[in-house]
């Protein structure tokens, strides 16, 4: 996702929260001239430490999201800060969807779900996936708000209409002032609503078409995306993926991380970087061959995946 941002956006410049040593380490190791890596130690406060030992690790990554957004623009004194998951690539600048915003004070996107594959009701209508918030009166509002909610609750279940720290946006175009829902489909490309659209590249990069609009991706949702030991990539749940969908978005995300994934036991050698789990496993968990593990056969080389 870093790289490429980086690419993507010359002027991006992005506040990591390492939840771990070993992230924390690693990034540090890159000593990246746009990018601040900040450890819990120096994030956490005394109201996110009363909570953390009642939830999961994975339950506390999402009560800590909107106060690492508020961490940062309080202490770097920031105009706008956007919380972007990790498991993201650009593809292109995603500065055209700044620009859609205009004088708002809150970016939010929709799932955008496939109908076979709505799963609203439960995630919620919005993706936290991308989020801004701007330092002004609507913004900060919002923003304290969303932190409030989540530290009182915040859980990997479904319960009075609530889901982690997701589905508390479903609310927020009449909840709050200055909302802006994301019009452009090339922000939020993702597994779930990638069967609407047709694939292709055009000026060197993926774009998308419905009907008769077509948009270039500025980022898809790798959500689920695992690597394995035995070299395979499992793309994740079993949504349906059209060959050039495969070949314009997953291919080049997969040549990158396998790229990546030989280097970091260069840098940290205790570090294992892949899912440590048998294929197996997910035949298992799936009772059928695995459709999504993808070898030499399929789109990907053996020669770099293997």
């Amino acid at each position: 996702m870093l790289e490429s941002l980086f690419e993507a956006d010359v002027h991006a410049f992005v506040y990591v929260f390492a939840f771990d040593e070993i992230c924390e380490s690693v990034l540090k190791s890159w000593n990246h001239p746009r990018l601040q890596v900040i450890s819990l130690s120096e994030f956490e406060d005394d109201e996110l430490l009363a909570v953390k030992p009642t939830r999961s690790p994975a339950e506390y990554c999402w009560t800590c999201t909107p106060s690492v957004i508020r961490f940062c623009l309080k202490k770097y004194n920031l105009d706008a800060c956007t919380y972007i998951d990790a498991d993201l690539f650009f593809f292109s600048s995603p500065k055209i969807l700044f620009e859609e915003m205009g004088d708002k004070s809150v970016l939010i996107t929709e799932h955008r779900y496939t109908p076979s594959y709505d799963q609203s009701k439960a995630s919620g209508v919005y993706c936290v996936q991308f989020i801004m918030f701007k330092a002004n009166n609507d913004g900060l509002k919002a923003l304290e708000w969303w932190r409030s909610a989540c530290l009182d609750w915040c859980y990997a279940r479904v319960e009075d209409g609530k889901f982690g720290d997701q589905k508390y946006l479903d609310d927020w175009l009449t909840r709050f002032k200055g909302v802006h829902v994301l019009k452009h489909h090339g922000g939020g490309v993702a597994p779930w609503n990638i069967q609407q659209y047709k694939v292709f590249q055009k000026k060197g990069i993926p774009f998308i078409k419905k009907e008769d609009e077509e948009y270039p991706v500025i980022f898809y949702h790798f959500h689920a995306l695992t690597i394995l030991s035995s070299g395979r990539v499992h793309f994740g749940r079993r949504y349906h993926y059209s060959e050039e969908a495969k070949k314009w978005l997953y291919q080049p995300y997969c040549d990158h991380l396998m790229t990546n994934r030989k280097k970091l036991p260069q840098i940290y050698p205790e570090l294992t970087p892949y899912a440590d789990m048998k294929d197996t496993f997910f035949k298992r968990l799936f009772n059928k061959p695995l459709k999504r593990l993808y070898r030499a056969s399929e789109s990907m080389s053996e020669k770099k995946y293997g």
